[in-house]
């Protein structure tokens, strides 16, 4: 007989603990472990393995050319790399209310109209309050069908009935296994239910999207294991007062990783932006100080975004370093070499950064506008509003080269601007910079002389 065993699973990476435990030993996370009831089948009662292993050498597999299912919308094709693959998993995660369900029945009319049959599966709610929100975004295409369904067993019975080109279940953590005890939403349900959803994917060749919840940190609720077992992992982010949203995949099997895509929220629902360097610096006014323009990369698409600064005389003894869309501790970083470095007084000064339009930056090619415009706030100078800055900054004040600086420096140049300024190291090829006035500059004092600050 099956014996029931009381073990306890850390939500953030999936670890096994025989005990609880306040902190996991694998991730080292607080307060993360779940009990859990585990049936443990004894070795005599698990039977033969079903077959024989076959292995075969690289020239001797069979070669079969993916045919992706082609989304219309370019934003979303982009971040998957050209398309939907058969046969794939694939997890979507975000905020709630950021726009997950709305994005994904949009995608799902999008292949429908293609002439490909699509199941959308709710578990979160009524088939009648699915079809308003369908109704409400125009959603009308006949091979589109809705279920309302929390139970796994059902949901994949209907996909080997139907034979769907894609299905999408809203929410993961919403569906459950009736063979196993646990509620759902629990690491055990999340991690068979994933295993099951993947099985069936492969073998019916049918892409299966899960929609999944995030935590308050921003990672998508459940172990880690769930997005080691899905075939590519998106993030949906945005501020909940934007209007922006950009799709970003973090793991993608079958195409670049960070890839990016951006979306506008509207009324009738998520509306592509094609050109998010333009609509990023829509909005900007006469030049002011503290703000600058910089070049960061996405995946493989150049964004020009906005970068403001704003240094004032603190009341407190300890200054206040806030950021919003940069690495705070960048921000420390460059703070410290200013005030080393360039013998800029920065200790009775709070300092705030904010990147426009709800973007995060987490690549260090955005270190040399941050202290240029920290500079020019402190100088009270507005820098030239035809001017980006692209760099990284090092401990002892270098500047050092970035990535795939051509790309940056063409959508620059598209975009109108006039001047750039880069590391003196970073090979910078004429056709990149045409119509463009490049300075190089060797260390972060080169180029505040070149900012003319």
């Amino acid at each position: 007989m099956a014996k029931i065993r009381t073990i306890y699973l850390c939500s953030a990476c999936g670890a096994r603990a025989p005990k609880w435990l306040g902190r996991c030993p694998e991730c080292e996370a607080w307060n993360t472990l779940v009990e859990q009831q585990e049936r443990s089948v004894p070795p005599s009662a698990q039977g033969h393995p079903a077959g024989r292993l076959t292995a075969l050498p690289a020239s001797q597999i069979e070669r079969e050319e993916l045919q992706r299912l082609l989304v219309p919308i370019a934003e979303f094709s982009r971040v998957l790399g050209g398309g939907i693959v058969p046969g794939s998993l694939v997890l979507i995660g975000g905020d709630p209310g950021v726009g997950k369900s709305t994005l994904m029945m949009q995608v799902s009319e999008a292949v429908a109209r293609a002439g490909k049959r699509v199941l959308y599966v709710s578990g979160e709610e009524s088939l009648a309050q699915v079809g308003l929100r369908a109704r409400r975004l125009g959603l009308e295409a006949p091979e589109l069908l809705y279920a309302a369904e929390n139970q796994l067993d059902v949901v994949l019975d209907a996909v080997e009935r139907l034979q769907p080109a894609l299905v999408v279940i809203d929410s993961i953590q919403s569906v459950y296994d009736r063979a196993l005890e646990s509620s759902p939403g629990s690491v055990t349900q999340l991690r068979e239910c994933t295993l099951r959803c993947m099985q069936s994917a492969k073998a019916s060749e049918t892409a299966i999207f899960l929609v999944g919840h995030v935590t308050k940190e921003g990672a998508i609720a459940g172990p880690k294991v769930v997005e080691h077992m899905v075939d590519a992992v998106l993030y949906l982010e945005g501020e909940r007062f934007q209007a922006y949203r950009l799709l970003r995949s973090t793991k993608n099997r079958f195409g670049a990783t960070h890839e990016v895509g951006v979306f506008e929220m509207r009324g009738e629902g998520m509306a592509e932006v094609a050109n998010p360097s333009l609509v990023f610096l829509s909005d900007r006014g006469e030049p002011s100080p503290g703000s600058i323009v910089t070049a960061t990369l996405e995946g493989t698409r150049p964004l020009l975004v906005e970068v403001q600064a704003l240094a004032g005389q603190t009341s407190f003894a300890q200054p206040r370093r806030v950021s919003n869309g940069f690495d705070f501790n960048r921000l420390l970083l460059l703070t410290a070499v200013l005030s080393r470095r360039l013998s800029v007084p920065l200790y009775n000064q709070d300092i705030y950064v904010n990147v426009v339009g709800g973007l995060r930056i987490e690549e260090p090619a955005a270190d040399l506008a941050v202290a240029l415009a920290v500079l020019s706030s402190i100088r009270d100078r507005a820098l030239d509003p035809g001017l980006i800055a692209v760099g990284e900054v090092g401990l002892s004040g270098e500047l050092r080269p970035v990535g795939q600086l051509d790309k940056r420096l063409r959508e620059a140049a598209k975009l109108g601007f006039e001047r750039a300024i880069v590391p003196k190291s970073a090979a910078v090829p004429s056709s990149a910079a045409a119509g463009l006035q490049v300075h190089s500059a060797a260390s972060l004092r080169e180029a505040a002389a070149l900012a003319r600050l």
